[in-house]
């Protein structure tokens, strides 16, 4: 899940709505995490009530086991708050 959020209190509040549904910040503006389908529509519909009508994008992917394996990151990981990010 993808952002781009100019309000700093609706970008905070879809922040905390991702972590809420047990994702990992991977960047500054995007998370990662297992949800089943319904979990997902849930989050999207959440995440479209924070929006509103405000100026922002939010863009939710699913990717599939084998898409994701081939996932590369070239640098270092994204850590929040100087912990550790596991993503699994």
């Amino acid at each position: 899940m993808i952002y781009d959020i100019s309000s700093d209190n609706i970008r905070n509040e879809v922040s905390e709505t991702c972590k809420n549904f047990g994702l990992s910040r991977i960047q500054k503006s995007a998370f990662m995490g297992i949800l089943p389908p319904g979990r997902r529509k849930e989050l999207a519909a959440r995440l479209r009530k924070v929006l509103g009508e405000s100026e922002g994008n939010i863009q939710i992917f699913v990717i599939c086991d084998a898409d994701l394996a081939l996932r590369e990151v070239i640098g270092r990981e994204y850590v929040e708050g100087g912990e550790e990010v596991v993503i699994v």
